[in-house]
């Protein structure tokens, strides 16, 4: 039962295993049950799950993303309705554990739910007309770029000056409605703000880029 390890070149190294009726494969388990295939979520032994504590400096629309996507992820990917709920169940108390409150993840595993039902009842051919009208979509919207700082207004405040001054002002031609020199409507109708974060003190002082002096990673907030 012993597994053979292969090694394919100084880099890669293969393991190779007995045949089974099960098989973990990226974030999945895989197990042919009755001739059929069933699959659950893959978690590493050694996950800590050190998801975003509460008072992280991070944008609100982050966390929002990560329980929206995780729930989404996980009712995709589990075959038996009973095991997805005990896997939401486990992500729910490890974010107890990092130090959110059951007030506050209430609401958003709510709405996570329902984000989740809507979608999963999608056809085949609805998913993908709503995956080709996204792309369709970002031919027609700009970015605002923002170093993120907890004080700095929100994200709804920029967005909510942005129609007001800009997409809709009051009186004005409405933005994708006006034409350039070239007489082309504009079309632009979005605004993407996108928030990156100061350099930290793993970035100044463990530089993994011989080139530079680290770079910090980058969020995407769009319009709720």
């Amino acid at each position: 039962d012993i597994p053979t390890y292969i090694l394919v070149d100084r880099y890669i190294i293969r393991k190779c295993e007995r045949p089974s009726r099960s098989v973990d494969f990226m974030d999945l388990t895989i197990t042919i049950i009755d001739g059929r295939l069933e699959t659950t979520l893959f978690e590493k032994a050694m996950n800590l799950y050190l998801y975003l504590p509460p008072h992280s400096s991070h944008p609100r629309g982050v966390f929002t993303g990560l329980i929206f996507g995780q729930v989404l992820r996980i009712r995709r990917l589990c075959s038996h309705t009973r095991d997805a709920n005990k896997k939401i169940l486990e992500f729910f108390q490890r974010l107890l554990a990092r130090g959110h409150t059951q007030e506050a993840l209430g609401p958003l595993f709510d709405k996570a739910e329902a984000n989740a039902r809507a979608y999963m009842q999608l056809s085949q051919e609805e998913r993908e007309r709503v995956r080709q009208q996204k792309s369709l979509d970002a031919h027609n919207q700009v970015f605002l770029h923002l170093q993120y700082h907890p004080n700095d207004p929100q994200s709804r405040d920029i967005q909510r000056i942005w129609r007001e001054q800009v997409l809709q002002p009051e009186g004005e031609t409405p933005l994708p409605d006006m034409e350039n020199i070239t007489g082309d409507r504009v079309g632009i109708n979005k605004l993407v703000v996108m928030y990156s974060r100061p350099l930290n003190l793993r970035n100044r002082f463990s530089v993994r880029d011989i080139n530079g002096r680290g770079t910090a990673g980058a969020h995407i907030t769009e319009p709720m």
